[in-house]
């Protein structure tokens, strides 16, 4: 069966982007794509809007978003179906899992200024949350290309291993000509932190098909600012975090880390759901990690 990449669209900008972004990739790939589109505006209380009359109007408007999704689907270079939705809650998710077995999620991030980082924060969580899949956020503006070379991998020194649901996104990334790079931030230099970092990386299956990866450490009192840092010096085209599930249990995007990389990363950044290891290590570094992105304390 191929790979799937479900984009969540609807006919503004930010969302545009991510489907070119996702059709490049998936076009590729030999992947395919599902346009997803949330009818807000017909999932609406009844009795505030009662009558018959009604009905048939939201059904109509339902009907040509539907036609002019369809139009779109067909310009796209990778083979694309269209789906809708009445919103994202869990069951509607699990469901659009199953029919649709996708690798990932995509989104559009919105020009700072423009839209509630909230709305997506909320979004991402709960797909996060309910199907366990990687979910890549594409900024809006973003030149770097769809298919990443100069891949960056931020990551602590915590073991982490990937869901099953994840596991596919080596398929992402595998058997390319990549240049990775995995990076480790810490409020003081240590080596020791970064090969272990290294280390995790490399037995958690997240650096599978990868060509060898360099090794990167960054001195920095706040994680979020060393891994804008890091982008801009490794020039990366795609940045990957991996997001433990007591993370997104805990609301990741309410944490400074994640949501200000996500904010301000002028490259798509791609959050692979991560479980703890099977067993936990006895002995704990004194720099532990916490619940905002499993990142050391400051």
């Amino acid at each position: 069966m191929k790979l799937s990449l479900i984009v969540l669209t609807n006919f503004y900008p930010a969302a545009q982007q991510a489907v070119r972004y996702a059709d490049a990739l998936a076009s590729t790939l030999g992947s395919r794509l599902v346009l997803l589109h949330v009818d807000r505006g017909f999932h609406m209380d009844p009795y505030l809007f009662p009558g018959e009359a009604w009905r048939r109007q939201a059904l109509e408007e339902q009907e040509e978003t539907g036609t002019q999704l369809e139009r779109l689907a067909g310009q796209l270079r990778a083979p694309a179906t269209v789906a809708q939705a009445p919103d994202l809650e869990a069951d509607v998710l699990r469901d659009l899992a199953q029919r649709h077995h996708p690798a990932l999620f995509v989104l559009g991030q919105a020009a700072p200024g423009t839209a509630a980082p909230e709305d997506l924060n909320a979004t991402a969580l709960q797909m996060l949350r309910t199907t366990q899949l990687p979910v890549l956020l594409v900024p809006a503006g973003t030149t770097a290309p769809a298919l990443p070379r100069r891949v960056m991998v931020a990551v602590d020194s915590e073991e982490f291993r990937l869901t099953d649901a994840a596991a596919c996104v080596s398929c992402l990334l595998a058997n390319r000509d990549l240049e990775p790079t995995v990076v480790h931030v810490s409020a003081v230099e240590d080596d020791q932190l970064c090969t272990n970092a290294l280390r995790a990386a490399q037995r958690s299956g997240l650096l599978a098909g990868m060509p060898k990866a360099d090794l990167r450490g960054y001195e920095s009192e706040h994680p979020a600012e060393g891994i804008l840092a890091a982008i801009r010096d490794t020039q990366a085209d795609l940045v990957v975090l991996p997001a433990r599930r007591r993370s997104y249990l805990n609301q990741l995007f309410h944490r400074s880390v994640t949501a200000q990389v996500v904010r301000q990363s002028p490259v798509p950044v791609l959050l692979v759901p991560a479980l703890e290891p099977a067993a936990p290590r006895e002995h704990a570094h004194p720099h532990e990690a916490d619940d905002q992105l499993s990142w050391p304390r400051n």
